[in-house]
């Protein structure tokens, strides 16, 4: 008896999926909760500025004196690092950029580069930037999401 005929192991298969399925909806929720309550503000210090200061650790991946980029301490893929400007600059959100952004903005595309070259996501990777509540943007500092290690799905969510 092959592995797919065994009512077992496809028992176990699809419990795998449920349990997966669950923990990922699990943590929908739980970002979506916390965009909903995120307040933005272009004066209160966020957790990625603490980041930056070295106040709070992170595993950072790059740094230059521009950009700082580490990996997500809630990751989503095998491959999950956050890119963000050391200078927020009011840049709280893609939708608040401005013509004084447009150098920033295309460092931390370029960066989104090195970063994934660097971590060997050669067959491709996915950017994401969610902007507002709506958006589920959780911290009011614009951040690059870098997502790679595995095969990405279409529509994204």
């Amino acid at each position: 008896m092959n592995k797919e005929e065994n009512p077992i192991s496809s028992r176990l298969a699809v419990l795998t999926s449920h349990l997966r399925k669950s923990h990922q909806t699990a943590a929908m929720a739980s970002e979506k909760e916390a965009a909903l309550a995120a307040i933005p503000s272009d004066d209160s210090p966020t957790i990625f500025d603490k980041i930056i200061n070295k106040q709070i650790p992170a595993n950072i991946v790059y740094e230059d004196e521009h950009v700082l980029a580490f990996r997500d301490i809630s990751p989503q893929a095998p491959t999950h690092i956050l890119i963000i400007p050391k200078l927020r600059n009011g840049l709280t959100g893609i939708s608040k950029a401005e013509e004084k952004h447009f150098e920033i903005l295309g460092r931390l595309l370029y960066t989104a580069k090195i970063v994934a070259k660097q971590e060997g996501l050669d067959d491709g990777f996915r950017l994401v930037i969610n902007d507002g509540p709506s958006g589920c943007q959780s911290v009011y500092h614009l951040h690059i999401h870098l997502l790679g290690g595995r095969q990405m799905n279409w529509p994204p969510g």
